[in-house]
This record gives C-alpha cells, sequence and structure tokens, in this order.
C-alpha cells in the first residue's frame, strides 16, 4: 500500500468515525436520521480543515501530529459553523463531541501505533497493520 493510499486510508477512517459520532448522537436523541447532513457537514469542513492545518498527508498515522489536530480542527470549526449555521453549541453538547471525537480520532491512532509496536515480525512480513505504519 503506497502513502497516498493509506493518507485516503487514513482520511477516510476520520471521516467514518465523525459520521459514526453523528449517527450515534443523532439517534440517541430519536433525531431523523434524513437530517444527518445538515449535523454533519460543519465536522467533515473542520476535520478537513484539522487535516490541512496538521498537513496530514505527511503523516497521517501520527497521534500527536496529525490526530491531534484533526480532533481540534473537527471540534473547534464544527462547533463554529453550527454556531454561525444556527444549530445550536450548548456547552454539554461540546464537551460530549470533544470526548466522543477526540477517543474516536487518537483512539484508532493509538491502537494502530500500539500493535504496530506489538509486532515481532521481520519488516519484510510485518504485523497486522505495519503495511499501514510502514513508510516508503
Amino acid at each position: 500500500m503506497g502513502h497516498r493510499s493509506r493518507t485516503v486510508a487514513a482520511f477516510l477512517i476520520d471521516l467514518a468515525l465523525v459520521a459514526l459520532f453523528v449517527a450515534i448522537g443523532r439517534a440517541s436523541h430519536r433525531e431523523d436520521q434524513a437530517a444527518f447532513v445538515v449535523t454533519f457537514w460543519p465536522f467533515a469542513v473542520g476535520l478537513a480543515v484539522g487535516w490541512i492545518g496538521a498537513r496530514g498527508w505527511r503523516r497521517p498515522f501520527s497521534v500527536v501530529r496529525t490526530g491531534l489536530l484533526a480532533w481540534i480542527g473537527t471540534v473547534l470549526i464544527g462547533m463554529l459553523l453550527r454556531a454561525v449555521d444556527d444549530q445550536g453549541v450548548q456547552v454539554a453538547f461540546v464537551v460530549v463531541a470533544s470526548i466522543v471525537v477526540g477517543a474516536f480520532l487518537l483512539g484508532w491512532r493509538l491502537l494502530l501505533t500500539a500493535l504496530g509496536r506489538s509486532s515481532t515480525r521481520t519488516p519484510d512480513a510485518p504485523g497486522p497493520v505495519g503495511f499501514l505504519l510502514r513508510r516508503r
């Protein structure tokens, strides 16, 4: 898997997890999933801004360099766009979004890092996630 493919995969994982956050939130409040995009777009834009700010394509699996800035961008820009769009930005929602999005965007990277470090295979035969973490 080339660097470009790994970068696209990492961004799509982040995007899918942000979508999951939105879907879970809407379902927990028994809101119509038909309006999913209305809730999703500010966070998707925030994620993209975070990725650009982090230059996430350089180190897409980095917990600190990409994950942290993607998390901050998703929540900060997402909440600002929600406020501008008059969607509501209650303190409790900001707290929950920060915790859940942080757990999602940092969590999968931490898991991959831990799995990559625990691998005892040779570089030619990396562990279950080595092909994602290996640099070329």
